[in-house]
């Protein structure tokens, strides 16, 4: 899932997919802004077929946070 994660997020922040880990902060490593991650959320809903509602983006901080939130929604990729 990570490899997939590090490609849209790349695409979708202009970042370097190999500096792109569990532990990146999309605000404080990729510097993403609030238009950034809500286009991103468009992207991952697309891709894994679940709806990520705006409540759950708080807590959406990094990497990891989005894989382990997607994994706990029966993704499995």
């Amino acid at each position: 899932m990570l490899e997939k994660m590090k490609e849209i997020i790349a695409q979708q922040l202009n970042a370097e997919a190999e500096i792109i880990t569990e532990a990146t902060s999309f605000k404080d490593d990729l510097g993403a802004d609030s238009l950034d991650l809500f286009e991103l959320v468009m992207s991952l809903e697309e891709e894994y077929g679940v709806e990520i509602p705006s409540e759950d983006l708080e807590s959406l901080t990094t990497v990891g946070a989005v894989m382990e939130y997607l994994k706990a929604k029966g993704v499995d990729a």
